[in-house]
């Protein structure tokens, strides 16, 4: 039979008083917020590509069997999640307060973002030289914004990646700077699991 423990006098039953404010837990949660209207936007875009991912709806253009290629897919997946844990590498240096640390992981994490987007790119060219554009059908027009739009926030993660490499550089962490890396890391983290949904059911289950 368990049993209890007295309380003693030196218990605290009651916060009186209020605690100190967590500056960067607030940032954090309004960063989740608006991550949440991030997915509902993804979410969205999923829903329409599920319903325009039809032969009929590519109105004589290429389908997805004919123009998705896992292969290089697979690259950019493989780019992505190096670049997500050299980022986690970035903020483990953080916790080390190893500036030159989070400097060289944060690049290495932005150089493996880059050749992500280079090699999107380099698949949208391809599309776009062969006049398989995003105005041909109804299925390229949502194969164009899905992917690119998961592209713009890739781009937009690298230039943060940019800015707090020299923010980092010359003041350090600061508690603005730190609340920036964390939220950084959940913003990149994000990008990497929807990148990850984008390969399977457009790469993987378009090519079958």
């Amino acid at each position: 039979m368990a049993t209890q423990r007295p309380v003693s006098a030196d218990t605290v039953l009651w916060q009186y008083e209020p605690e100190a404010h967590d500056d960067i837990a607030t940032r954090t949660l309004g960063f989740w917020l608006y991550m949440m209207s991030d997915a509902l936007i993804f979410a969205a875009l999923f829903a329409a590509y599920g319903v325009l991912d039809h032969w009929y709806n590519a109105a004589g253009a290429p389908t997805a069997r004919q123009i998705v290629r896992p292969l290089d897919g697979f690259w950019q997946t493989l780019a992505v999640l190096t670049s997500v844990l050299a980022y986690c590498l970035a903020t483990v240096a953080m916790k080390m307060r190893s500036r030159p640390g989070v400097i060289l992981y944060t690049a290495i994490a932005l150089v493996l973002g880059l050749v992500f987007l280079g090699l999107e790119l380099g698949d949208f060219g391809r599309l776009i030289a062969q006049g398989d554009g995003p105005d041909r059908s109804g299925f390229l027009s949502i194969y164009f914004v899905l992917i690119g739009t998961h592209g713009l926030h890739m781009a937009f993660g690298i230039l943060w990646m940019l800015v707090m490499i020299v923010q980092v550089a010359r003041s350090g962490f600061t508690s603005n700077i730190v609340a920036r890396l964390l939220n950084l890391r959940m913003f990149w983290q994000f990008q990497a699991s929807v990148w990850v949904c984008v390969y399977a059911f457009v790469y993987l289950r378009g090519a079958f």
